[in-house]
């Protein structure tokens, strides 16, 4: 009998991480690769002396009225405040969520049509690793979007189906309707847009309602629209339409990371349209689908702030500040930029043909971008500005310097 050599640590033959999640790792997310960069860069230069755009992480404080919340949350008595709860959250919280979705959509949400979930990403994973997809069904997602979509389709065996959308990045049609086929299970939509801050306009929305309204009866199942919308918030001067409105088959995420600043404490919701056909069946499979993946329940803490706080918001305001000064600036400087509707990212055309070096001329400035491939949309960079206004200033010389190359 014959063995296999071993080394001191063990058998040879099989890395310690599965192969599929090493592959995934090498191709996985920029803006992190970027962000650790950053950090390695601020302990050789100085904190102060490196300009990190690289991650959509705000700058802005929660409001007052949230720290006050939070604190009530955790500081309550009651028995049974920290023990599990239903696994589709606090029914009083569900319904807090649902009145407030009736009152701002027109729709007649109820408890029984909100889910709450651990950050959008967590709801983004009930909803399509568990819910809607079975292995080898397709999810449509427009380019550029936020890198782990692809993860998040794949960890069930989903298939991304990549669409481009245009040169203004708004959606198109013909494109959407010419990747329809029979294994499109859904189309995911993200509007204030991550990474280049559109907003889709109410007739494009009901456009695309009718699209996959018609593919549907072609291909004979429901094409689900599910809509990610933690910016819906931080908007300026544009309205952000309820997707509800324009397509029955519905399902929104959405999380509290940017409208009250609170990334960190993992905290959002999914709610399912009213009019969407089985709802209840859908919401007792993300219920089952919360349980199973390990989430269990939203935390309890979180869920019981947020309830009093649905409508409270950061000001947007400051937001639309930074954004003007920034883009005001890369634009006079030479460089092509979609003007912001919402979110808080800038999405500038490179330079050059290369985005990786082209970002890695800026990081020479010690700036920090992320290059359009990590977005599935090359030639271009992310620009994230929820940061301090002295951040913006002190690297607005660099970004010159680099386009002074190319305007000669």
């Amino acid at each position: 009998m014959t063995h296999r050599r071993t080394s001191r640590a063990g058998y040879l033959c099989r890395p310690v991480i599965s192969r599929k999640l090493a592959a995934s790792m090498k191709g996985s997310s920029w803006i992190r690769r970027m962000f650790e960069e950053g950090t390695r860069l601020k302990a050789e230069h100085g904190e102060e002396n490196v300009f990190d755009f690289s991650l959509g992480n705000p700058v802005i404080e929660p409001p007052d009225e949230v720290r006050r919340a939070l604190v009530a949350a955790a500081a309550e008595t009651s028995p049974g405040a920290h023990r599990y709860m239903p696994n589709a959250g606090y029914p009083a919280v569900r319904e807090a969520v649902a009145r407030h979705l009736a009152s701002v959509t027109g729709a007649p949400f109820e408890a029984r049509h909100v889910v709450m979930c651990v950050g959008a990403g967590g709801g983004l994973n009930v909803v399509l690793l568990k819910t809607l997809l079975d292995p080898g069904d397709e999810v449509i997602l427009l380019a550029p979007y936020f890198v782990e979509y692809l993860f998040y389709v794949d960890n069930h065996g989903g298939v991304a189906r990549i669409v481009e959308t245009g040169a203004s990045f708004q959606l198109d049609l013909d494109a959407i309707a010419a990747a329809i086929g029979p294994r499109t299970r859904a189309i995911l939509v993200n509007s204030p847009n991550n990474p280049t801050g559109v907003v889709y306009p109410k007739e494009s929305l009901d456009a695309l309602g009718a699209l996959l309204r018609d593919a549907s009866a072609r291909i004979g199942h429901p094409i689900a629209l599910v809509t990610d919308e933690p910016y819906r918030h931080i908007a300026y001067g544009v309205e952000v339409p309820w997707v509800f409105a324009s397509y029955e088959n519905t399902i929104l995420v959405t999380s509290h990371s940017k409208d009250l600043a609170l990334p960190g404490e993992r905290i959002g919701y999914i709610a399912v349209s009213p009019s969407l056909p089985g709802v209840d069946e859908f919401v007792s499979g993300a219920t089952f689908a919360t349980r199973t993946l390990g989430f269990v329940n939203a935390p309890a803490i979180q869920q019981r702030a947020v309830a009093s706080l649905q409508g409270v918001t950061v000001d947007a305001a400051v937001y639309r500040r930074k954004r003007d000064v920034l883009w005001g600036a890369l634009t006079s400087m030479g460089y092509e930029v979609v003007k912001p509707g919402g979110a808080f990212y800038l999405f500038p055309r490179s330079l050059q043909e290369d985005d990786v070096a082209f970002v890695k001329e800026l990081q020479a400035e010690l700036i920090l971008t992320v290059p359009g491939v990590g977005f599935g949309r090359p030639g271009h960079l992310r620009v994230s500005y929820c940061v301090l206004d002295r951040t913006i200033e002190r690297a607005l010389p660099g970004f010159d310097r680099v386009a002074k190359r190319y305007r000669k």
